[in-house]
């Protein structure tokens, strides 16, 4: 461990509350441990080796991030009880009117000398968690009406300026240029609101006007000055209106009276939370495996398969697990996780099934913990036969059909995760990519992990990173929701 901060000193108290924020990177991809240390300090030196240490405990950010859930909520009610079930949500009985009280994260975790050994009662408490990261954008749609140019044609573009601390304008935001036309509409765009005015929105915004011209010569076509304050007025079918001024021409010609007009059809701020924004709000990420099990993975019992578990114990269908298991499980409370298998001839009847538990339980198909997964895994192998084909359709369905149940109750609360692990083979591509389309407008995300040294160009078609995956009817993706690894390519990183 390498010290990152520590909090101020308070003196002569057996219940402290630090004031100072400590500060810590976080990044969801990596599993960050923590180890908080609390310590009795009677001297000025900044070495702790010759402190007393009261316990610490240890960690992960992950965990820190969600807090005890348990603890969130404080619900008073009419009358009745309530059944709280984090899967499935809230579930109100016997009363029809309740209120959520003190909604705050906490996470309270038993001060330990070292493992296992209580540091006497002593407890350590994260009251609050500050997320560095949830920005206010300001969306604008703007257009222009009769703008004036010498030759009477004109390829304009806007320009959005801020007023900096010494008087001087800073460029924003600069448009698209829009070809031969005087009453261009631009796109829709945004600008971050603290990069815009900070929180004065009184701050005077200059928006300029201007021709554009390939040698970079723009002609200016006109000018104004606003505000935020100001531009807010705009919405609801009721345009704001600017009058586009060239100040050199209002200068020479008395008759002059404007180089046409901006209109600001809509100007709103709106948030953009980030992941962090959601799990502290109470969102719980529900994780689901699929592991392939089709002959071209080659025979379990041989050394050359890509399901033979050496002496050390593991496989690359393992490390897999483990790797993004470890990452998903701190945002899962109760970590119990569905983990099924597909493309393999399941016992009794021995047909091929595309989406069979791993632990022979399709009424319950959830392991405990990544290490449950792991024990299914193991214990599976022995028990079914590699076949095929590989389809990939039905087990993403499958978490479709959780997932656009929870999109229904409207409460952002639960977010999925499909992890495949695959040696690369697919073979209903068609299917596979219709499935993605739908699960594309779903609160879901699909990590696909090619193991092994086989093609997998279809895996990278799926990831959609060379262009916006499309159905076979050519309807296109509403999100990029898939992420395609080559297991060769990371296994020697951290």
């Amino acid at each position: 461990f390498v010290q990152l901060d520590r909090t101020e000193r308070i003196k002569n108290c057996q219940n402290p509350e630090f004031s100072k924020k400590l500060v810590v990177d976080y990044y969801f991809e990596k599993v960050q441990k923590l180890k908080f240390g609390v310590y009795d300090i009677d001297n000025k030196s900044p070495d702790l080796n010759d402190d007393d240490y009261l316990g610490g405990i240890e960690c992960t950010l992950g965990q820190v991030c969600r807090g005890t859930r348990e603890a969130m909520y404080s619900v008073t009610a009419s009358t009745g009880f309530v059944v709280k079930n984090w899967k499935q949500g809230w579930f109100m009985k016997g009363f029809d009117t309740f209120t959520f009280q003190n909604v705050f994260s906490v996470f309270t975790r038993p001060l330990e000398l070292k493992e296992g050994k209580p540091a006497g009662k002593g407890t350590i408490t994260v009251n609050d968690l500050v997320v560095r990261g949830k920005n206010d954008f300001f969306f604008f749609v703007l257009s222009g009406f009769c703008l004036q140019d010498f030759l009477g044609k004109s390829d304009p573009f806007l320009e959005l300026y801020k007023q900096g601390d010494a008087g001087m304008w800073q460029l924003v935001y600069r448009s698209e240029v829009i070809k031969n036309n005087l009453n261009p509409c631009w796109r829709k765009f945004s600008v971050p609101l603290q990069t815009f005015c900070g929180a004065d929105f009184n701050k005077p915004i200059k928006v300029q006007c201007a021709d554009h011209d390939s040698d970079g010569s723009h002609d200016l076509i006109g000018i104004f000055e606003t505000s935020l304050a100001q531009l807010q007025k705009a919405g609801d079918g009721s345009p704001v209106e600017y009058e586009c001024i060239h100040p050199e021409k209002k200068q020479k010609k008395k008759s002059y009276k404007n180089s046409g007009i901006i209109r600001i059809k809509s100007c709103k701020i709106e948030t953009d939370y980030s992941f962090l924004d959601y799990i502290m709000g109470g969102c719980q990420i529900n994780f689901t495996v699929g592991i392939d099990f089709t002959g071209s993975n080659g025979d379990p019992k041989s050394p050359d398969s890509l399901h033979y578990i050496s002496p050390d114990g593991i496989n690359e269908y393992l490390i897999a697990i483990w790797s993004v298991g470890s990452v998903v499980q701190d945002y899962d409370t109760d970590k119990l996780f569905p983990a099924f298998g597909f493309g393999a001839q399941v016992p009794p009847s021995w047909q091929v099934s595309h989406e069979f538990a791993l632990n022979f339980n399709p009424s319950n198909p959830y392991c405990q913990g990544i290490q449950g997964i792991v024990d299914a895994y193991r214990q599976i192998l022995p028990q079914i036969r590699l076949y095929g084909p590989t389809n990939f359709s039905p087990i993403i369905n499958h978490v479709a059909r959780f997932a656009a149940h929870s999109a229904q109750q409207g409460t952002a609360s639960q977010y999925f995760i499909l992890l495949i692990i695959t040696d690369g083979e697919i073979t209903d591509l068609d299917q596979t990519r219709q499935a993605i389309v739908n699960a594309s407008k779903l609160p879901m995300s699909i990590i696909i992990v090619g193991v092994g040294k086989a093609d997998f160009k279809a895996m990278e078609f799926l990831d959609g990173d060379n262009g916006i995956l499309k159905s076979i009817t050519g309807e296109p993706a509403a999100r990029d929701i898939v992420q395609f690894v080559p297991f060769q390519q990371f296994k020697n990183v951290s």
